[in-house]
């Protein structure tokens, strides 16, 4: 069956213009970011899961999942490959043997100490080339309320 609703006028839909700046942001950061990651020895993915654990008693799959930029189907192989250089560990939740907590080995725990502040301090004059301290704030809080309206149900009401 044919859709015959009349076309949308894209110039006129305010999000439009948000759309390819905000791919274009994230892919940059993203390119910058891998790129240094791997000056240092490390994927991208690698090192978002070794910035992740560190400071922690460790995460399941899930929580790392959760919480890094790599996608579950990419996920496994990161964390064999971290295991294979001998920077992480996985041992078996005391409460559920199901669940692998993963952690940093005392390698990975010295490996994070020393990249993690390289890579904040590589990245941070992108930053403030191009926003006030201010900006940042309203900049996360916005990007914030976007992400949240995507995990929201579709069709739910517009805050």
């Amino acid at each position: 069956m044919e859709d015959r609703r009349d076309p949308v006028n894209l110039e006129e839909e305010p999000f439009r213009m948000l759309l390819r700046p905000l791919a274009e942001a994230y892919l940059s950061f993203i390119r910058e970011s891998d790129r240094h990651a791997e000056k240092m020895g490390l994927t991208g993915g690698q090192f978002d899961v070794i910035a992740t654990l560190g400071d922690t008693d460790g995460m399941c799959c899930r929580e790392l999942s959760e919480k890094t930029l790599v996608t579950k189907g990419t996920l496994t192989g990161v964390l064999d490959r971290l295991e294979r250089k001998g920077l992480i560990y996985g041992t078996n939740s005391p409460s559920d043997r199901r669940i692998r907590i993963i952690r940093l080995t005392n390698k990975g725990e010295a490996l994070f100490r020393k990249v993690f502040p390289e890579h904040m301090d590589y990245l941070k004059p992108f930053f403030q080339r191009a926003l006030t301290g201010a900006e940042m704030k309203t900049l996360k809080e916005l990007l914030l309320k976007v992400r949240d309206s995507f995990q929201e149900e579709p069709g739910s009401p517009v805050g």
